[in-house]
């Protein structure tokens, strides 16, 4: 067994390319052999099959990027590469990872696994699947692993971005499209007079705001992504209305239930945008409102039963992924399918819940995943 065994988490960064070198260094160091093995961390979106061409693509960058760290790693090595063995693997595929405690779970794993002596850091490592400070990642590994970590004592970058970006033609103007059809809406009528001070608002707004609005040009997969919210619009308004009638007759017929539940919903949606149209969409129907977000899990404040179970069911869920991953990631299961629901409440309720006929059984409750109460 070789003496030094390091495992490297990558991702891309402006100092990856010297972490590797400092790695095989490491590895090297002393008369013995040495092992490397480079992990990517990522979460099931960009593998999933359902998202069809867009998860190859995203494999294929993956593994290029392994590939390339490998080639990196026997240059640094040179006459000591027969000393030195190399491995690269995936984490995260089968499963959700969101923060910087299930990032660190997988990597302890790893370490295990392959009796891993020590874990040397990227300074700008990001897996981006939850936190991207590498403090936290580095306090859950000492926690879940007694493998030493380190961070690579390489130089950074001194990056400054600039406040205002250069502005293409593009993105002027899908800015000027879309605050065009925006004004179109508030003005309910498509009238000669509307045209023409929407297309002015639209040319000061797109003149003004577009080089601070977008950090590359806007991509033809953003085309399908608003034709897609089109359609999304009208299903979100029949949503509403359906919730609106039944808080209606709640209200209207006191023997009905009213059950008020702090309630945990682990989405299968990624990014903030995403993560953002789906906590807004569930404010907006009445019966249901999110009180927090943290990474993919959403704190929804349930007032009856039956809108507690059309959250379980994930309509909007469903409705969100189609809008943003298109019409294969809709045949993901349901929140209830996945088991990511959860009912915050102390045990001792679930009992009277139980008794005024109550959906127990629509989620999990508190006192059964671990004492989830708020």
């Amino acid at each position: 067994m070789p003496d030094n065994r390091l495992l490297v988490p990558v991702a891309e960064s402006s100092t990856l390319r010297q972490t590797v070198e400092y790695a095989v260094r490491t590895a090297l160091e002393g008369t013995g052999s040495g092992y490397l093995e480079f992990v990517y961390v990522h979460s099931p979106e960009v593998s999933d099959e359902r998202l069809g061409d867009q998860a190859e693509a995203n494999i294929e960058t993956v593994t290029a990027l392994l590939d390339r760290i490998t080639v990196w790693a026997e240059e640094d090595a040179g006459d000591n590469s027969k000393e030195l063995t190399v491995e690269s693997t995936h984490v995260g595929r089968d499963r959700y990872l969101f923060s910087p405690g299930d990032v660190g779970t997988a990597l302890a794993a790893v370490a295990n696994r392959n009796d891993i002596e020590r874990m040397v850091l990227d300074p700008e490592y990001n897996p981006g699947v939850g936190s991207p400070l590498l403090r936290p990642l580095e306090v859950e590994l000492t926690r879940l692993t007694d493998v030493p970590v380190e961070e690579a004592p390489v130089q950074r970058q001194v990056r400054r971005p600039p406040l205002l970006l250069r502005s293409s033609s593009i993105q002027a103007g899908a800015l000027f499209f879309v605050s065009f059809m925006f004004y179109q809406v508030l003005a309910g009528t498509f009238g000669l007079f509307d045209l023409v001070t929407g297309a002015i608002s639209g040319t000061i707004v797109a003149v003004s705001l577009s080089r601070i609005t977008f950090n590359h040009d806007p991509s033809v997969s953003w085309i399908g992504r608003l034709a897609r919210f089109v359609v999304f619009v009208p299903y979100l308004f029949w949503e509403i209305l359906k919730a609106n009638v039944l808080v209606a007759k709640v209200i209207l017929q006191p023997g009905l239930p009213i059950e008020p539940r702090l309630t945990r919903v682990d989405t299968a949606v990624w990014g903030s945008l995403p993560v953002t149209t789906l906590a807004n969409s569930i404010t907006l129907t009445p019966g249901t409102l999110t009180v927090r977000v943290e990474g993919r899990s959403l704190m929804v404040h349930t007032l009856v039963p039956g809108a507690r179970e059309d959250l379980f069911d994930g309509g909007l869920e469903r409705a969100v992924r189609f809008v943003f991953y298109g019409r294969n990631a809709m045949s993901m299961p349901t929140p209830r399918e996945r088991d990511d629901t959860t009912i915050l409440q102390p045990r001792d309720e679930s009992k009277s819940l139980e008794s005024d006929g109550g959906p127990h059984s629509s989620g999990k409750t508190a006192g059964e995943s671990g004492g989830d109460e708020q």
